[in-house]
């Protein structure tokens, strides 16, 4: 009998950990491959459903990161661990861990852009013989939406790591500016060879492109997140249609040369 990839299961909620007031990451039993940038959709009875980037991955576990901002991940915020969630996937293209072996690798991420890219940096941080190098710059707000602080401290040790705030609210020992201002500063030897992962806001990653662009990077080594009104997840419903392409099924993982002509 052919599997329907349209049907949810129940998943356990292992484990619930605050980041801010308005995200929280929803640690869910999952023994299936998955891949770092992929998504699931998490629904509730009578609320609806949420498509979800995969976080984090662990030996049965993956982590869903969600931030508070309408009806159904309302609803999700009340539950609980030991409670359970329906889900389904894993779907998209995710990104391809071996793509980046043995190359010089910076990865540059905004706001909530960090969840799905924060399975790649860990991947590449615990194994840091794997690339030539791996840079990591990640902007937030302001001090309080900063995501996974303790992951931060954890890859500065293995990874060139900078974590950058728009305004420190006055607090101390923060480097303040847009992720932009470091990219003149990569310590990269060879741009035209090197690999670059770009996720957060349309416009951060826009003129973060540019940079990379003006840089040395090639339009083709450098791949960004695509995610748009994803609904189905399954190109069935027509949602993230642009063009041709199905974001949920031909991402949302895409090289810049591709996404540059995914405009709506």
């Amino acid at each position: 009998m052919p599997i329907n990839e349209y049907a949810a299961f129940l998943s356990e909620i292992k484990e619930v950990i605050k980041h801010t007031d308005l995200e929280y990451t929803f640690r869910m039993a999952y023994g299936g491959d998955v891949l770092p940038g992929q998504f699931f959709e998490v629904s509730i009875p009578k609320f609806g459903e949420a498509p979800i980037s995969v976080s984090g991955i662990e030996d049965g576990i993956i982590d869903l990161t969600i931030r508070r901002v309408g009806k159904v991940t309302n609803e999700i915020f009340e539950r609980y661990e030991g409670e359970s969630l329906f889900m389904r996937g894993p779907y998209g293209n995710g990104f391809n861990l071996a793509d980046y072996y043995g190359k010089e690798l910076v990865i540059i991420a905004g706001g909530t852009g960090v969840s799905p890219v924060r399975a790649v940096v860990d991947h590449f941080a615990n194994n840091p013989d794997v690339v030539k190098t791996m840079t990591f710059i990640a902007g937030f707000k302001t001090p309080n939406d900063i995501l996974f602080r303790s992951d931060f401290e954890r890859w500065s040790k293995t990874a060139g790591v900078t974590l950058t705030v728009d305004d420190a609210k006055g607090e101390p020992g923060y480097n303040i500016g847009l992720v932009t201002e470091y990219i003149p500063k990569l310590k990269v030897r060879d741009a035209a060879s090197a690999a670059a992962i770009v996720v957060g806001p349309p416009a951060m990653m826009r003129f973060t492109t540019m940079g990379l662009l003006k840089f040395g990077f090639k339009e083709e080594n450098i791949q960004i997140s695509h995610e748009r009104r994803m609904c189905c997840g399954i190109g069935k419903c027509g949602h993230c249609k642009i063009n041709d392409v199905y974001v949920c099924l031909d991402g949302p993982i895409f090289s810049l040369s591709k996404a540059k002509a995914l405009l709506d």
